[in-house]
């Protein structure tokens, strides 16, 4: 690998950061699990730069191991960290409206293939063409993945103001 591309990588890891911790808050639903997920994507982008040399796009490509990353997490529940600590006084301030909240935990309530399809989908502004070509399944699975992850967002929303 070049300087060039060594920096042009550099470059994408540190504008491309703040984006995918957001998509994969919404995947995780957990501050914490959200910055691994995005710490092992980033090393995993480094580590497929550099073995493959110059990959053609590099956007979609770290989109992909985010995703494929969260779902092989969720595969193998039981070899996720699991961290105990001191537990603080006072919480810290949360600003957050009652509806991202209710959205996030009714999100975190999908199966994880749903969850991915409704973030691509939605919060990443995907076509479904495109996030079926990500996630490797049929352009008419993505679609029923997000008929059904909507009709459970729109229940549990439903449910909370009932």
């Amino acid at each position: 690998m070049t300087r060039g591309e060594e920096a042009a990588l550099h470059v994408f890891v540190e504008g491309r950061r703040t984006a995918l911790y957001r998509s994969a808050y919404l995947l995780c639903g957990n501050r914490d699990e959200a910055e691994d997920l995005v710490q092992t994507t980033l090393v995993k982008i480094v580590l497929g730069a550099r073995r493959h040399g110059r990959l053609e796009n590099l956007e979609a490509y770290a989109r992909k191991t985010l995703v494929n990353t969260f779902i092989s997490a969720r595969r193998r529940f039981w070899r996720r960290e699991q961290a105990y600590g001191e537990v603080p006084d006072v919480a810290g301030e949360l600003i957050d409206s009652d509806t991202g909240l209710m959205v996030r935990a009714a999100l975190a309530q999908l199966a994880p293939k749903q969850r991915a399809v409704l973030v691509l989908r939605y919060w990443e502004d995907l076509s479904v063409a495109a996030t079926a070509q990500l996630l490797g399944m049929r352009e008419s699975t993505v679609k029923s993945h997000t008929a059904r992850g909507l009709a459970a967002l729109r229940a549990a929303v439903r449910e909370e103001y009932a």
